[in-house]
This record gives structure tokens, C-alpha cells and sequence, in this order.
């Protein structure tokens, strides 16, 4: 039976500590401000920035959520960018993806300012992630390794293999493991006889966004299971990319969903923006 990874548990503590810091700055005449840019009407959109608007309030961050419309142009979206970019009480800027169609992602994400861009995302920031500069990490993969931190979960010297590799998820994933030591293997919808290499790993981190995709044949007994996925299966209930009924007895710790990574996310952010506001202060 494997140890459960609660993420709700582990992103309490470290939003207790990110209060505190709060507390501190506020102290020094400091509010750290967060701006949440939402374009559209995706539900579930909606649903993450009201998410990232209430944990703001929660532990002291001022948050504001501009919504634009759907027919927002491109042009309208990187002015308002530029805006927040200027603006001294806003020290992160977070744009909700997915876009609608006719706006480019990528020139939104390189207009928002590095110094506040606390989802990680700029191609700046990604840059000196790869380096092992400090900078923002990109907020998914943060959690997961500060999830593998408080756990007590060994890295160094580990097979840690990544199921995915998105430029959100899967890619900056592999990096951060490979920071702290672990030999990573990358794989990925080509890769040819997926479960022989999932099976080496001593850390497994599934993010392919396929519901029960890895099954007890892609896991190695006593390894530990990251599920990054958050899907929906037939009966609309929420699962992972992890089948949890079959890998959970063979594993040593596993992640459930919900309440394994995804609470993480929103406490990074949060941890991002505090940390962009206390750069602040020495600029002072």
C-alpha cells in the first residue's frame, strides 16, 4: 500500500508560511498585488481565476481580475499587459490560458515583464530555469518537487522518467528533477514501448492528460507516482493519468487527484508573487 501525497496538506503549510511572509512585507509597506487577466467565458477558466482571486485573499495578497471579452484583439490584450507591467503595486501578472483562436500566445506570454512573471512562463524565465538562475518556476512542476521535498522523497541518484512534455508540465519537469540530481528520461505519445522505460523509474510523473493512461504494467514496484493529470472519464468524475486503483498498492507514495498536485499550483503562484514583491523591496 502507498503512502498518499496529500497536496492539500503540504500547500496549507506553505501558504501558512507565504502568509506569514505577507504579514512581514505589509509590515515594510509592501502589498503583494497580483493581476489576473481572463479573456473569454471558459468555465473552467473562470473557475481557476476565482480560485487564484479567493487563496489571494485568503493569506493577505491584493488580487485583481481584469475580464475582457472574447473579441478582445491581440493589440488590446498586450496594451493592457503593458499597463500592469508599469504599474508599482502589481508585482505579478498571470494571463489565464487557453487564449481565444485569433491571439497568439506566445507574444502575450514574452510581453508580460520577466520580473513579474510569476507563472514562469517567458521564454526569459524558462531560459534561466535551464541554467539553474533564480528565477520564477513555472508553478505545476514547483509543486511537484516541493510535494517530493516535504514528503522526504530522495532525489539524487534516482531514474526519475516524465510521461509528457508540454511546455507547461512535462518539459520544465524534467529540468527541475535534473537539478536535484536525478538521471531523467523524457517520454512522450511516440515514444515506442512506453511501459519498458516507465518500468525503470524510481519516480514516475505522469502529465499526458489522458484519463487511467499509465496502468500497474508501466510501474516498477516501490516506485513513487506524480499524477499531474486532472481529467474527466465517462461518468464525469474527476481522475488523473494514473489508473489510482491499480498503481496504488504497488507503489511506495503516490499523488490522488483530486488533492495531489493541483492544489500545489495556485500555492506557487501565490509563493511567486510574494517572492517577486520582497525583490521589490530592495529596489527601493
Amino acid at each position: 500500500m502507498a503512502q498518499l501525497i496529500n497536496g492539500k496538506e503540504i500547500g496549507q503549510q506553505i501558504r501558512k508560511e507565504i502568509a506569514e511572509k505577507v504579514a512581514e512585507l505589509k509590515n515594510k509597506g509592501v502589498t503583494p498585488g497580483l493581476a489576473v487577466i481572463l479573456v473569454g467565458e471558459d468555465p473552467a477558466s473562470q473557475t481557476y481565476v476565482r480560485n487564484k482571486h479567493r487563496s489571494c485573499q485568503e493569506i493577505g495578497i491584493y488580487s485583481e481580475v481584469i475580464k475582457l471579452p472574447e473579441n478582445t484583439t491581440e493589440e488590446e490584450l498586450l496594451e493592457q499587459i503593458q499597463t500592469l507591467n508599469e504599474r508599482k503595486d502589481i508585482h505579478g501578472i498571470l494571463v489565464q490560458l487557453p487564449l481565444p483562436k485569433h491571439i497568439n500566445e506566445d507574444h502575450v506570454i514574452a510581453a508580460i515583464s520577466p520580473e513579474k512573471d510569476v507563472d514562469g512562463f517567458s521564454p526569459v524565465s524558462v531560459g534561466k530555469m535551464m541554467l539553474g538562475q533564480d528565477t520564477f518556476l513555472p508553478c505545476t512542476p514547483f509543486g511537484v518537487m516541493k510535494l517530493l521535498e516535504y514528503s522526504g522523497i530522495e532525489i539524487a541518484g534516482k531514474h526519475a522518467v516524465v510521461v509528457g512534455r508540454s511546455h507547461i508540465v512535462g518539459k520544465p519537469m524534467g529540468q527541475l528533477l535534473l537539478q536535484k540530481d536525478a538521471t531523467v528520461t523524457y517520454t512522450h505519445s511516440k515514444t515506442k514501448d512506453l511501459p519498458s522505460i516507465t518500468k525503470q523509474a524510481d519516480i514516475l510523473v505522469a502529465a499526458v492528460g489522458r484519463p487511467k493512461f499509465i496502468t500497474k504494467e508501466h510501474v516498477k514496484p516501490g516506485a513513487v507516482v506524480i499524477d499531474v493529470g486532472i481529467n474527466r472519464d465517462e461518468n464525469n468524475k474527476l481522475v488523473g493519468d494514473v489508473d489510482f486503483e491499480e498503481v496504488e498498492p504497488i507503489s511506495s507514495y503516490i499523488t490522488p487527484v483530486p488533492g495531489g498536485v493541483g492544489p500545489m499550483t495556485i500555492t506557487m503562484l501565490l509563493y511567486n508573487t510574494v517572492k517577486s514583491a520582497e525583490k521589490t523591496l530592495g529596489d527601493k
